[in-house]
């Protein structure tokens, strides 16, 4: 193989490599104390891929709950309108919010309130970067949204 057509495939092979989880970063993970019977739950969070490749958000999971969903909150015809997406897009270099009224992670089928004070373990799965374990902190009800 000659020297260049060897740095191609190394360069080819940089190029193509997935993302790392490193390339992956979580901002104030959090999520808002639940009244004493709430079914559900909502986690929020600002994700940032410092990669060279886009990447998705795909899939997560909490462990005080049976099952987690991507959703979005859009207005709709004057109604705001909540729904489930397969995933989020998060561009090369950039950051997605997942903030109350817009992209949201919700916790269905919760096993237990969320309290002030407490933590929820979890995981972010992406397309590239794999599974990113993540620590979601409670907020009071009337509280939460990270002030830049």
């Amino acid at each position: 193989m000659t020297r260049l057509a060897r740095a191609s495939f190394i360069l080819s092979m940089i190029v193509s490599a997935p993302a790392l989880a490193a390339d992956i970063s979580l901002d104030h993970p959090w999520s808002r104390a639940t009244p004493a019977n709430a079914p559900v739950g909502a986690g929020y969070v600002s994700i940032r891929n410092s990669g060279v490749a886009a990447d998705r958000l795909v899939s997560a999971t909490a462990d005080v709950a049976g099952k987690v969903e991507i959703h979005e909150m859009a207005m709709a015809d004057g109604v705001m309108k909540m729904r489930q997406v397969q995933g989020i897009d998060i561009p090369a270099g950039k950051s997605a919010e997942l903030k109350p009224g817009g992209y949201h992670l919700m916790f269905m089928g919760l096993k237990q309130p969320l309290k002030a004070g407490d933590t929820v373990k979890g995981s972010l799965t992406f397309e590239k970067a794999g599974t990113v374990p993540v620590e979601f902190k409670v907020e009071a009800m009337s509280g939460g949204e990270h002030k830049h």
